[in-house]
């Protein structure tokens, strides 16, 4: 049910429908390339004329939320996300100062014996004991990006302690602000892959898309290595950002 356009509103009619109709986009009601009510049928639902309506689309257009195809109609984009790589955030710390809807489908969360990588970058004894986790990240309902983590046994215990919720949560937040512990820098490795028959499921696109791949080791503010994750990201719906100065 669309909230009515009100004639008072210091907004145009025009951004008041735009606001609504994107509010629809962001929450899934209106999904990934699901086809948008004609111009008729909006005009309709937010009592409005088809000359509001058409600049409301021409705004969303222009902000990427949809597309128009010729003879079909108009068409949700598939969400795109950017972060910038300069500054060390969680994925849905990024992305909900942009205005997404972030949550996580926590695959699975067990404690190992940590891989021969792993225990060396954590800087752990052979044998020892680390919390794997595995999450999907949804952006606005849409799978976006893999992730794989690691993090040392007393922080995994730590943190189901705590019991934080990982559905909704970043594992960057929850360590600083849920285990009070500061964090200091990442080091990254970006490389691309194509992706295989379990990673294209998880993301929902096809087998041998082109995958972003980043290697993260997270280190505490005392430069002690706090968390080591792989994240694969979609191409199609995810870029990384970086602005450098000569």
């Amino acid at each position: 049910m669309s909230e009515p356009t009100s004639k008072t509103s210091q907004l145009p009619l025009y951004e008041q429908v735009k606001g609504q109709l994107q509010q629809k986009i962001h929450s899934g009601e209106y999904s990934a390339l699901s086809q948008l009510p004609s111009e008729n049928e909006l005009s309709e639902l937010f009592s409005v004329s088809r000359i509001t309506i058409r600049q409301a689309l021409h705004k969303l257009s222009q902000d990427g939320l949809i597309f128009k195809v010729h003879g079909k109609g108009t068409f949700v984009s598939k969400p795109k996300a950017y972060q910038n790589i300069t500054q060390l955030q969680g994925f849905a710390e990024a992305m909900s100062s942009s205005g997404h809807h972030i949550l996580n489908e926590v695959l699975s969360i067990e404690f190992i014996e940590a891989p021969l990588k792993v225990a060396s970058k954590l800087k752990l004894a052979v044998r020892s004991q680390v919390a794997e986790i595995k999450r999907v990240r949804l952006l606005n309902n849409e799978p976006v990006s893999y992730e794989l983590t690691y993090l040392p046994a007393e922080i995994g215990l730590q943190l189901q302690n705590k019991q934080v919720d990982l559905r909704v949560s970043d594992i960057f937040t929850a360590i600083e602000q849920d285990l009070s512990i500061p964090l200091g820098y990442a080091d990254l490795n970006i490389d691309a892959i194509q992706a295989d028959d379990e990673l294209a499921q998880l993301l929902s696109v096809d087998i041998h898309t082109p995958i972003l791949r980043v290697e993260r080791l997270t280190h505490d503010a005392n430069e002690y290595p706090i968390d080591y994750e792989y994240l694969y990201f979609s191409g199609e719906s995810f870029q990384y950002q970086l602005r450098i100065f000569r």
